[in-house]
């Protein structure tokens, strides 16, 4: 360090005290602004920019009147149903709460279980994902139209044959899905585990967990599920021969 520099640091020390005066801030019109005046100018800037705003939504919010209730018609099993919900409902409470048709169950109600599958025009759906007023004439099967306590459908039967539950709760989702299911097959559709994309995947084993794996059954009957289902895929492929 030169000499001139130590003996000025030796003077005033490392940091020279120096007055506290604020920061003053010089713009180009010579008008001196303090730092702290700045930032209230701003807040306060803020403040009447956003309270129009807020005031505004409110009186809009207060004058509007948002439809909570509509009416749509559900075809049901084969019945048109004419029913008043609120445009909030989901296809699944539409069923239990407003048709109490509680054979479709609510199991997690997110879509990740299956419990609440039905029939939305022959495609498969989880009701708990999608809004009832969505559907406003469509054609909807529930377990409770695919067969009757003296009529089962094969699929029902299978289930009882092969033991194809426990508890039971999952099983209307299971039967629902398996029929959509078999279905798709006929289609043609192939799956994750589908060798060719073009030609009509053969319904083993594999494909049918593959197929069915949105079905989840807590119980763990699902050798008796693959078993009642594989029944009536073969019934199905030799009532064609």
């Amino acid at each position: 360090m030169p000499l001139a520099a130590r003996r000025r640091r030796l003077r005033h020390g490392p940091h020279p005290v120096r007055p506290n005066k604020g920061v003053v801030l010089e713009n180009s019109l010579s008008i001196k602004i303090t730092r702290r005046n700045l930032l209230k100018a701003g807040a306060v800037s803020a403040t009447a920019m956003a309270t129009p705003s807020v005031a505004c939504a409110q009186q809009a919010a207060q004058g509007a009147v948002l439809p909570t209730a509509v009416t749509v018609t559900l075809r049901v099993n084969g019945a048109a149903r004419a029913v008043s919900l609120d445009m909030r409902t989901t296809l699944l409470d539409a069923l239990r709460e407003n048709l109490q048709l509680t054979g479709t169950k609510k199991g997690c109600d997110h879509g990740q279980c299956g419990a609440c599958t039905v029939l939305l025009d022959g495609r498969r759906v989880n009701s708990c994902l999608t809004l009832a007023v969505m559907h406003d004439g469509a054609d909807i099967t529930t377990i409770e139209g695919l067969g009757t306590p003296t009529a089962l459908h094969p699929l029902q039967a299978a289930f009882i044959k092969h033991d194809g539950y426990q508890c039971g709760y999952c099983t209307p989702g299971q039967i629902c899905s398996a029929v959509a299911m078999l279905e798709e097959v006929e289609q043609g559709i192939p799956s994750h585990v589908s060798a060719s994309l073009t030609e009509r995947p053969p319904l083993g084993v594999d494909e049918i967990r593959e197929r069915m794996s949105g079905n989840i059954c807590r119980c763990g009957a699902y050798s008796n599920i693959v078993d009642a289902i594989v029944e009536v895929a073969q019934g199905k492929a030799g009532g064609k021969t």
